[in-house]
């Protein structure tokens, strides 16, 4: 079995090109080469933790330093800028954030109004021409006839010789922006320090725009109930940013966000700014806090606006459990007060539901925190095909609990279920009902049929003159196991009297 899984932290190495250190030419010039390391944990609620290395060189007093390279969906609430070693002490005197680098959208808009040049080709010649910029191309929302919003697109309006065209005649080539324009979302601080200093700051933030989803894989031999389990974890980045040969660690549970409230979610960042960001040489896993940690041992390269699958977890020879449910009520259930109306409860269904369950265990090959995802079964055909048989979802399971999922209804079993007396004492706060479940097994081969019966009308009540065994699985409900053999019909019959 192999394992990795939850919370990314991405170590990531980027060129100088992408990430730059811009030290102000007025209060403090030199030249810096960043240091090419990234830290990311990522949070299946569409956010993570970035913790990049940055190398600061400061002098005495007051400098101004420019990072480009962060993400676009950066919060800047949560910037934290430190020295991991805690000899320096840092004071961000005043911080900026540009998050809306110029693209070719934000320049017409920028240049509205004004007259720039066109690049376009005629006759295989490139021939420029100039055009007014009238509208640059927008969405906007609107109310139609029905009061319904809906996003609208707005086409470009360019002047072209005293006409207006509904296009860009050809490519727009803008004026120069000055040194005010951005390429990449930029922070930009002003520190202080008491002395000079030159070390590796480390600078982390929280970003939206990066999630994790996990999904099992099981697969079941043509004859048995042993499956081969393989788990993946799906890495989704929207931020804006590549991050390159990366390594990967994932942490596991459910993370409280609480939304617009930068100083909450700092101690977030804060606890994850402090942790150790080294990537471990192998496959670890372990408590971290009340979640799970998942270090996985290969590195990726995580592209922006790219969904990349790592498998995380492999386990052979996993024992597993078909069952086959009838809850003939169709999942009624007590609710509370006294239900005395006769037609209550007489949905009957005939749908026997099939499940499958297996112990998250060392002794069944798991024994690991699973992570909440998605579990697909399949099945090996004669031909040596796979075919799928049933998906569900399961939530964060820890080692030593028991997976049951829904997986659909079998075609060849049906449950009857009929209520065939009813009784309501005319002075005293009593009733009694009879119950006759029929179980038709349509296959060729024996089955057990777990039949459900929740207790629905009260909390008091007793069991009356049961056809078989039965076991009290909570307050309200009880379970008739009955084997049905190949072809055969089986019927179960209780009364239940209830008083109160």
């Amino acid at each position: 079995m192999s394992l990795t899984s939850e919370a990314l932290t991405i170590i990531t190495n980027k060129h100088l090109t992408m990430k730059r250190l811009a030290l102000s030419p007025i209060l403090f010039a030199c030249a810096i080469t960043l240091s090419a390391q990234t830290a990311i944990t990522v949070y299946n609620g569409n956010f993570g933790v970035v913790r990049d290395t940055v190398p600061l060189d400061l002098s005495q007093g007051i400098t101004e330093q420019s990072y480009s390279g962060v993400t676009s969906q950066l919060e800047p609430e949560s910037v934290i800028l430190r020295d991991p070693t805690g000899k320096v002490a840092i004071s961000v005197v005043e911080q900026s954030y540009r998050g809306d680098p110029v693209d070719q959208a934000r320049l017409l808009q920028m240049f509205e109004g004004e007259t720039i040049r066109f690049l376009k080709v005629v006759d295989g010649k490139e021939v420029i021409e100039e055009g007014k910029i009238i509208r640059a191309p927008s969405m906007v929302m609107t109310t139609n006839q029905y009061g319904n919003q809906q996003l609208q697109v707005l086409e470009p309006i360019v002047e072209v010789e005293g006409e207006l065209i509904t296009r860009l005649p050809g490519t727009p080539l803008f004026p120069s922006l000055g040194d005010d324009s951005i390429l990449e979302p930029t922070l930009t601080w002003k520190l202080h320090s008491d002395k000079e200093a030159a070390f590796d700051a480390q600078l982390s933030y929280l970003t939206d725009g990066m999630s994790w989803k996990s999904d099992y894989n099981l697969v079941l031999p043509e004859k048995g109930d042993e499956v081969t389990l393989t788990g993946w974890v799906s890495i989704e980045n929207n931020t804006g940013t590549t991050f390159d040969d990366a390594s990967i660690k994932l942490i596991a549970g459910d993370v409280n966000k609480v939304e617009e409230q930068g100083p909450v979610r700092r101690n977030e960042v804060y606890a994850m700014a402090m942790s150790d960001s080294a990537a471990a040489p192998k496959v670890e896993a372990k408590k971290f806090d009340e979640f799970h940690m998942y270090s996985l041992p290969l590195k990726t390269t995580l592209r922006d606006r790219e969904t990349k699958q790592l498998e995380f977890v492999r386990a052979e020879a996993v024992q597993t459990q078909k069952l086959y449910i009838y809850n003939g009520t169709g999942g009624l259930r007590y609710y509370g007060g006294m239900n005395t109306n006769q037609n209550y409860g007489q949905n009957a269904q005939p749908d026997v539901a099939i499940y499958r369950e297996f112990k998250n265990s060392d002794e069944n090959g798991l024994g690991v925190a699973l992570p909440a995802g998605k579990l697909r079964f399949y099945r090996m055909d004669s031909d040596g095909q796979l075919e799928f048989t049933g998906e569900n979802i399961i939530d964060h399971t820890p080692k030593n609990e028991t997976i049951r999922v829904y997986l659909g209804n079998a075609f060849d079993l049906v449950g009857d279920r009929t209520r065939s007396n009813f009784y309501k004492h005319p002075s005293r706060d009593l009733i009694r009902e009879t119950f006759e479940i029929e179980i038709r097994n349509r296959s060729d081969e024996t089955v057990t049929v777990k039949v459900v019966e929740p207790l629905y009308r009260w909390s008091n009540w007793e069991v009356q003159k049961p056809s078989d065994e039965f076991v009290k699985i909570d307050a309200q409900t009880i379970e008739f196991p009955v084997t049905v053999g190949a072809d055969a019909v089986e019927t179960i019959t209780y009364t239940v009297e209830y008083t109160w």
